[in-house]
């Protein structure tokens, strides 16, 4: 089994942990950024999907990826790791309610597209890049 806890993994599914590993501590990123980061726009829910998929404990930053609104996902189904998630961001100083909530604005992370296409190993997309 991989340091990350899994065995094998779909080539979506390691973009995504790529591109996810690429997020500093203390800085969050939404799933339809992680999406548009490795060319899957739109796949916001896909991206969601292939960081449950983790085992945890895991060395991939999974917690820093919330939802659009600022929110962690909270869900039965995730079995407590909205809680953990939780307890993660609070240790990396990012403030997080009881109803995890939190200000995505000021702790986002914006890196410049051609940088995280570069360190993933993708082609640049010309309509993310700077100009």
């Amino acid at each position: 089994m991989g340091a990350d806890g899994q065995d094998r993994q779909s080539p979506f599914d390691s973009r995504v942990l790529a591109a996810v590993a690429l997020i500093p501590p203390g800085r969050l990123a939404t799933y339809g950024q992680v999406a548009d980061w490795i060319g899957a726009y739109g796949c916001a829910r896909q991206v969601g999907w292939a960081l449950r998929r983790l085992s945890l404990p895991s060395s991939i930053p999974w917690q820093r990826v919330v939802n659009a609104q600022g929110r962690i996902s909270m869900s039965l189904s995730r079995e407590g790791s909205d809680w953990m998630q939780r307890e993660l961001l609070l240790a990396e100083g990012i403030p997080v309610d009881e109803d995890g909530r939190l200000p995505l604005k000021q702790f986002l992370w914006a890196p410049d597209p051609e940088q995280i296409a570069e360190a993933l190993g993708l082609e640049v997309v010309p309509s993310l890049t700077r100009e």
